[in-house]
C-alpha cells in the first residue's frame, strides 16, 4: 500500500490522537485491552485503549461519530467485512482476504489485516517455518486469512473442509490469486498426511471421534484458532503433534496492530519488541 506523504501539520494531528478500542458484538470476552494496555504503559504511550460491543448495522454511524481524538480500531466479528468497506485504502492482506481488522484514522481510513501475520508468526514462533501441504476446517474469514499467512510459508497444496462446499468460494478464489491447489471436501473423506491442520471453527466446536480422529492421524501441526475454553475439543484429540492455540494468533496479530498504530505500518517493529511481547503475554497470564 503507497504510504500517505506525511507533513507536520498531519503529525501534529495524529500525536493528538490517543483514543483506541476493539469493536465487535459480542465483545465482553476480549482479551485485547489487556494486551494493549501492557504494550502502551512498556512503551511510555498515554493512549487509551477499549472495548466497545457494536454490530454491523451501527458500525458505520458508529464510526462516523468519532472525533479527531481517535487514533485507530481494532475490529472482530462480525464487523470484518463491513470495515473493509469503510477503508479508503487497504494493505494487500486485506485485499486478498476481503477482511479488515484494524483501521487507523486521520485523514484517510487505513485498513489492515494482522490476521495474516499474526497466524505465520505464530507459527515461526513455535518451530514451524516451512509449510508445503495444510487442510483448513471451516472456510470463513479466519480461514481465509490462515491461506494467505500459510502461502507466505511456502503453502502450495490445501484441503479445505467445509460443511458446505459452496462456501469456500472465497478461499478458491484467493488460491487461485496466489497459485494454490486447493481441493473442497467433506469433513468425512478420505484424508491424506498433511504438514499443519488449521482449524478455524466456531469455539466449543466438538467433531465427532470417527471424524477427529482419522484428521488427526495425517493432520501434522494443529492450529487451533479457538483458544477458550482451552484444551478445546479438538486439541485434545492431537495427543502426539504440536499444537497451537489460537491465543497465538490474538498475541502476534495486537503486536502488529500497535505497530501500525504507534509506525503506521505493520512491518516495522517495536522498540524491545521481544519485551513488549512478554509484558503482554503476562497481562492475561
Amino acid at each position: 500500500m503507497p504510504g500517505a506523504r506525511r507533513t507536520p501539520t498531519a503529525d501534529a494531528e495524529m500525536s493528538a490522537r490517543a483514543r483506541l478500542a476493539v469493536w465487535g458484538d459480542p465483545i465482553d470476552h476480549s482479551r485485547s485491552p489487556a494486551l494493549h494496555t501492557a504494550a502502551y504503559r512498556l512503551l511510555g504511550l498515554d493512549w487509551e485503549y477499549q472495548r466497545r460491543q457494536v454490530d454491523e448495522e451501527s458500525f458505520s454511524a458508529t464510526l462516523d461519530s468519532l472525533d479527531s481524538s481517535w487514533r485507530g480500531l481494532s475490529l472482530t466479528m462480525p464487523l470484518k467485512h463491513v470495515a473493509h468497506a469503510a477503508a479508503d485504502v487497504m494493505d494487500r492482506h486485506a485485499e486478498l482476504t476481503g477482511a479488515v481488522n484494524t483501521l487507523l484514522l486521520g485523514a484517510r481510513r487505513r485498513g489492515f489485516n494482522t490476521d495474516v501475520g499474526g497466524v505465520a508468526d505464530a507459527f515461526v514462533a513455535a518451530g514451524v517455518e516451512q509449510i508445503e501441504r495444510a487442510r483448513l476446517l471451516g472456510s470463513g474469514a479466519t480461514a481465509a486469512s490462515a491461506l494467505v499467512a500459510l502461502h507466505e510459508r511456502g503453502l502450495r497444496e490445501v484441503d479445505v473442509r467445509a460443511r458446505r462446499p459452496e462456501a469456500a468460494r472465497q478461499l478458491r478464489q484467493i488460491a487461485e490469486t496466489l497459485g494454490v491447489n486447493l481441493s473442497v471436501q467433506q469433513f468425512t473423506a478420505p484424508a491424506s498426511e498433511v504438514d499443519v491442520t488449521v482449524a478455524t471453527l466456531p469455539s466449543g466446536t466438538a467433531l465427532a471421534p470417527d471424524v477427529a480422529a482419522p484428521l488427526a492421524d495425517v493432520g501434522g501441526t494443529l492450529f487451533e484458532a479457538a483458544y477458550a475454553p482451552w484444551p478445546s475439543a479438538l486439541a485434545a484429540e492431537w495427543p502426539h503433534a504440536t499444537v497451537i492455540s489460537g491465543f497465538e494468533m490474538l498475541l502476534y496479530q495486537a503486536v502488529r496492530q500497535i505497530r501500525i498504530f504507534v509506525h503506521g505500518t505493520q512491518a516495522e517493529p517495536l522498540p524491545d519488541e521481544s519485551g513488549i511481547v512478554a509484558a503482554m503475554r503476562a497481562a492475561i497470564a
